[in-house]
């Protein structure tokens, strides 16, 4: 077993942790329980970790990442057996290129920190989600995370030109394009991105960005029934096609429940079935104020949408999304369980009915809050049996079985982790399977680097 001074002479200045410096910290935003794991170390650049990977390989010390652990399918859990990898200690903007509108950042750097960063120097980066307060550029890689700008701006994948990562055997592959083109053989930063860590750990990455757009502008309104949401969405892609940059949808229950007495204000009256928040963006030529107002009042007229409000101003807007992003009126009491999907438009009002009627067939207090990102197929399920007890299975059950019918994916961006091992067959065929084993095992013949995340039985 290799011992504690090996890594301190290869990460330096205090950034190995163990005993109460690591029992101190939790494991997770979703698991407060005291982190298990023999060491935590916090390289700062490529080659100190490199040295980590490299003394773990020799005697087969098996490593868990960990990013800005708000990651929702376990995949920073670990154990008193675990080395703990932490981005920490990389957190460097390294470079914003005006002339090619690139952003050169260190894998630790908070998305949020990030997206304020370029905005002062008038750009944008779009990848956005709720944690972006403490989610980290190496974990949105890693996991291929997607939010709520994907409808405009693709996944995280789309936004990645370049990258360095290190493999488990300790080697550096330094693959940083700053290129929108290079058709040059394998894409090698691809196998990286959405691997969750388990074939390299990144440590940089290029990324894109975009002019800071000139207008942004939001509406929420309300809706009778899930044939308007779909209707309101078309409408909103015909009159802002390439400016439309998010639809995000809720169902009344989970719209209610966050806005209950001891919430947040409720925008609009509370009995309705659907609420939508749209936003859409651009330059003074491509959006307009006027243009915008246009097309929410047709919908009113048309009987499409049953009520409306277009915030006036910053703060109103935050508020807005206050509603769609703060869930945590709906955490308690305990257990919920959290799941993200996909899966085909034609299909969505129907499979939500299936799992709220299985849910509450099992158990008869219970509660399946819906929302997500309907325009690119994404949902979010918040599943409360109201009941003590662990019921993470017979919940997954409720969840994933009916997906497998209707071609849907048991995790839209959210990743496999732990959580999803044994339901990835679900979504994905058994010679993909054998195909992400082999690389796997290619990369990771020892199976050090984040075991059991994602692919069971390899080299383990």
């Amino acid at each position: 077993m290799t011992s504690l001074s090996q890594f301190r002479n290869v990460v330096p200045d205090g950034r190995v942790f163990s005993g109460d410096d690591v029992a101190g910290r939790a494991t997770s935003y979703w698991n407060p329980s005291p982190l298990q794991c023999r060491a935590l170390i916090a390289p700062m650049s490529a080659s100190e970790l490199s040295g980590v990977l490299r003394t773990c390989v020799a005697s087969r010390q098996s490593v868990v990442t960990h990013g800005g652990l708000t990651g929702c399918v376990a995949g920073a859990e670990s154990s008193s057996r675990d080395v703990v990898v932490s981005t920490e200690a990389m957190r460097s903007i390294v470079e914003i290129d005006h002339q090619e509108g690139i952003a050169v950042v260190e894998a630790g750097v908070r998305l949020q920190t990030l997206q304020e960063a370029v905005a002062r120097e008038g750009w944008y980066f779009p990848l956005d989600l709720g944690a972006r307060g403490s989610c980290t550029i190496g974990g949105n890689i890693a996991t291929n995370a997607g939010g709520i700008n994907v409808l405009r701006y693709g996944m995280t994948r789309s936004l990645v030109l370049g990258l360095e990562a290190v493999t488990a055997q300790g080697e550096v592959i330094s693959s940083l394009n700053r290129m929108m083109k290079n058709n040059a053989g394998y894409d090698v930063k691809q196998l990286f991105i959405g691997s969750e860590g388990t074939l390299g750990i990144v440590t940089r990455a290029v990324l894109r960005l975009f002019p800071r757009p000139q207008h942004r502008l939001d509406v929420m309104v309300a809706l009778r029934t899930f044939s308007h949401v779909i209707a309101f969405l078309q409408r909103m892609k015909r009159r802002f096609s390439g400016s439309l940059s998010a639809f995000e949808v809720m169902w009344g229950d989970y719209y209610r429940a966050v806005t209950q007495e001891g919430g947040h204000t409720a925008p609009l009256p509370r009995d309705h079935a659907f609420y939508v928040i749209a936003q859409a963006e651009g330059s003074e030529a491509e959006l307009s104020e006027a243009q915008f107002e246009s097309c929410v009042a047709d919908a009113l007229e048309s009987g499409e949408i049953a009520d409306a409000v277009i915030p006036q101003s910053g703060s109103q807007s935050r508020s807005l999304w206050q509603v769609r992003e703060d869930f945590e009126a709906i955490l308690t009491p305990a257990p919920v369980y959290l799941y993200d999907v996909s899966l085909p438009l034609a299909t969505m009002e129907q499979y939500v009915r299936d799992v709220q009627f299985a849910v509450r067939e099992r158990w008869s207090g219970s509660v399946a809050h819906v929302l997500g990102h309907v325009a690119d197929g994404n949902l979010h399920l918040f599943v409360q049996p109201n009941e003590s007890g662990d019921f993470h299975l017979e919940s997954d059950q409720a969840v994933y079985e009916p997906l497998k019918a209707i071609g849907g994916s048991v995790s839209a961006e959210h990743g496999i982790g732990c959580e999803k091992l044994r339901w990835l067959p679900h979504s994905r065929s058994k010679q993909e399977i054998g195909l992400m084993k082999t690389l796997k095992n290619a990369m990771d013949p020892n199976g050090v680097l984040n075991p059991g995340r994602i692919i069971s039985g390899v080299n383990q």
